[in-house]
């Protein structure tokens, strides 16, 4: 489990476990710093995916399936443990979502509360571009990502970063653009459902996750483009409202 999770503020006796999941080309650093902004009732996880940071030399999934089992193998036991959430943006909002419904349908385990961000619902005709970013030119790429945002300028500007950068990312977007996940004819869970966006992101289906589940449902949407949530202000705003939700968390959940 060491090399999958990345848990800077270590909480033996908290009540449950927030489990993020990185964007496309994100490391675990960002989330795993969240631990600090909890209380001691709430320990992060932050995970860390094949091919960045202490695995850089491991190959990159090649597939939705193949991180979903990874991650399952390697936290099940965790889970079994006490209660948890999850929370991801973009990559990581499909990617939570795929374990969560992996853990419901195997296990018969679920979040408390299934916190997305940054992404149309998996099942939604939004989610598929007419071309696959992962296919423009290095030149394409790099004008998708400026007008994106959120990664530091010094980086688009210094290839030697860019060359470790670049596929890092494109991995991780062939993973994304080849997932594809059918409606169900029923609910898939029944813990609350979350999601949140960026108001000057592009027009994400938020509405279409609302059917993955028989809880409860809420939108929220905050200042900013595709990476709000590195604003402070936004930061603040998701740590509490999840706070919020998970600390009158009982242990008699499962």
């Amino acid at each position: 489990m060491e090399k999958l999770v990345n848990c800077l503020y270590r909480k033996p006796e908290a009540v449950s476990r927030l489990i993020c999941f990185p964007w496309a080309g994100g490391g675990s650093i960002h989330y795993a710093q969240w631990g600090k902004f909890f209380n001691s009732s709430v320990e992060v996880y932050s995970l860390r995916l094949a091919g960045r940071e202490s695995r850089a030399r491991e190959p990159f999934a090649n597939d939705m399936k193949q991180i979903v089992n990874e991650i399952i193998d390697a936290l099940l036991p965790v889970l079994q443990e006490k209660p948890f959430a999850f929370f991801g943006h973009s990559f990581g909002a499909l990617m939570s979502f795929s374990t969560a419904e992996h853990l419901k349908r195997d296990h018969g385990l679920q979040p408390l509360h299934l916190f997305v961000s940054g992404a149309s619902a998996p099942h939604s005709k939004a989610r598929y571009p007419i071309q696959k970013r992962s296919e423009l030119s290095d030149d394409e790429f790099l004008t998708w990502m400026t007008s994106v945002g959120g990664t530091p300028p010094e980086i688009l500007k210094d290839k030697s970063i860019l060359q470790l950068f670049l596929p890092v990312l494109k991995a991780d977007l062939k993973v994304v653009e080849s997932f594809s996940y059918e409606k169900p004819p029923v609910e898939t869970l029944c813990c609350p459902v979350t999601a949140f966006d960026g108001v000057g992101d592009v027009p994400h289906d938020l509405e279409a996750w609302k059917v993955l589940t028989s809880g409860d449902f809420t939108i929220h949407k905050l200042p900013g483009g595709h990476f709000y949530l590195k604003d402070p202000s936004n930061e603040a705003f998701i740590v509490d409202y999840i706070m919020k939700n998970l600390e009158n968390v009982g242990m008699d959940y499962f």
